[in-house]
């Protein structure tokens, strides 16, 4: 279940558990009023997500660039080393902030 918090200039998006084929679509759908507000500061908090399919990795892609279009702020906190071993190694620790959560 996605949630979304405003903190200050922040918003912050909590993933739930899993971002896959039969929920990124949703997951997609809950976060887009956000992206229409424009110059963003958007945190992705992944500190319960331990399961990431490619149709996640689309939306997370696409929301980034949105963000980005709109001169806006974006990173992604709160990784574990099996979501950040997999957005490593799909190349988006290069072009986006990823922290690893704090163990």
């Amino acid at each position: 279940m996605t949630k979304i918090v405003k903190e200050g200039g922040k918003t912050i998006i909590k993933t739930g558990e899993r971002i896959d084929t039969m929920n990124a679509g949703e997951f997609e759908k809950d976060i887009q009023p956000v992206l229409v507000d424009g110059g963003l500061d958007l945190e992705l908090d992944c500190s319960d997500l331990v399961y990431m399919a490619s149709s996640g990795l689309r939306v997370i892609q696409k929301t980034m660039r949105t963000v980005m279009q709109q001169k806006g702020q974006f990173k992604i906190t709160n990784v574990n080393a099996e979501i950040y071993k997999v957005l490593q190694m799909t190349g988006f620790t290069k072009f986006m902030t990823v922290e690893k959560k704090k163990e």
